[in-house]
């Protein structure tokens, strides 16, 4: 049995990871939890059904009503809170930390979780692609273990080659609701059409990034740190059925790819048991009925989201980290209605170009540390405010789950 602290257990990714190892009981025991405390009841309540010998709390303002929850359920943990507190809780003692916390908080846990040694079941792709070279340092190798779908396929994939025998890896991505749409007519849609994604049922961040395409580029960016691959091997396709996760490659013009139906379950299961395979995490696909599954090329002029975060990651140092910072800020004003779903991209553009100008290439070569990675993500959501003209930080995140 694999002992395992959930980081984010009343998000979207969490509450299904609890789902697997609830149906798992003889696999897998929750030991630790950690969430923002914004639903103290819900928490408490993970608590008790899990028996959990600790619960971290990032809102301190949230601790009085998670402990009087807590009291209610009749269980009594180990309460941990304040900014620090999902980082303590990783280096609980477990033998997996999944974090599936929401943006850049996610990176000192993550960091927290490697240097204690736990195998990291990593949902929170923001950690690794603004920690960049931190993470991957702090990481023995197979130490992080993808939960993305997308890096999920592909992990599972390069089992059928060493890495010499790897041409490119092929990420796909479903388009989104405004796929084979120009760049006018994607100036008129609104927040309500952004959020209407054909395919999954994910928080509002995520769903707005994969209407513009951004999320895939932070998917070409992780898929580049987990795998060593170079940026010009690394290819976007869309596949709007979204059941061929993602292909990879090889050199002898065989291509592998992972298919299954649109369900987190799968990629958080084999997160959990890596390299194992949990038996029914997530149902199979029905070969007996007809189906169709398609592939098209990326309309870069449409969506220019990846050609951005490639130079991003390509840049480097804190880069990364003002490509996704300068997004969040921007799509927490088109949801909020202070501009539109066009401003969104052109505003991360903009933030990017003005920091590659200020941080010289040399610069960008030195070790990076936390907190000038943390610096460069707050000096990013300012300036991408100040050029939207919108003055507070509301931004919105979660995991994923089918629709």
């Amino acid at each position: 049995m694999r002992s395992v602290t959930l980081l984010g257990s009343t998000g979207s990714i969490g509450t299904q990871a609890i789902d697997v190892v609830e149906q798992n009981p003889k696999a897998f025991r929750v030991v630790a939890l950690a969430a923002k405390g914004g639903q103290p009841r819900l928490l408490a309540d993970q608590a008790a059904r899990l028996q959990v010998a600790a619960v971290g709390v990032a809102d301190a303002s949230s601790a009085d009503s998670v402990r009087a929850a807590l009291k209610d359920v009749g269980v009594n943990p180990v309460l941990i809170v304040g900014p620090d507190a999902a980082s303590e809780v990783a280096a609980w003692p477990s033998d997996i930390v999944l974090n599936g916390m929401e943006g850049s908080a996610g990176l000192r846990p993550t960091l927290a979780a490697l240097t204690a040694g736990r195998r990291l079941a990593l949902a929170n792709k923001e950690s690794l692609i603004i920690g960049g070279p931190l993470v991957t340092a702090a990481a023995a190798p197979g130490q992080i273990v993808p939960v993305d779908s997308e890096h999920s396929a592909l992990a599972q994939c390069l089992r059928g080659g060493d890495s010499g025998e790897v041409r490119r890896l092929v990420v796909t991505a479903s388009g989104g609701p405004f796929r084979g749409r120009n760049r006018g007519e994607l100036g008129r849609v609104t927040p309500v059409e952004a959020l209407d994604h054909p395919t999954w049922d994910m928080g509002p961040l995520v769903t707005i990034n994969s209407a513009t395409l951004v999320n895939k580029g932070l998917e070409v960016i992780e898929a580049h740190l987990l795998f060593g691959i170079p940026f010009d091997r690394i290819e976007v396709v869309v596949h709007p059925q979204s059941i061929v996760h993602s292909m990879v490659e090889f050199v002898d013009g065989s291509t592998l790819a992972q298919a299954s139906p649109p369900d987190m379950k799968l990629p958080i299961a084999l997160g959990l048991a890596w390299p194992d395979r949990v038996p029914h995490a997530a149902p199979a696909l029905d070969w007996t009925a007809a189906t169709t599954w398609e592939f098209f090329p990326l309309d870069q002029e449409a969506f220019p989201a990846v050609g951005l975060a490639r130079r991003a990651g390509a840049a480097g140092g804190t880069s990364p980290a003002v490509f996704n910072a300068a997004n969040e800020a921007a799509v927490a004003a088109f949801l909020d209605g202070t501009t539109d779903f066009l401003a969104i991209v052109d505003t991360v553009a903009a933030v990017l170009d003005e920091h590659l100008v200020a941080v010289s290439s040399d610069a960008r070569r030195l070790s990076l540390t936390v907190d000038q990675v943390m610096d460069a993500d707050r000096w990013a959501r300012t300036r991408a405010r100040q050029l939207l003209g919108v003055d507070e930080d509301i931004s919105g995140s979660g995991g994923r789950r089918p629709r």
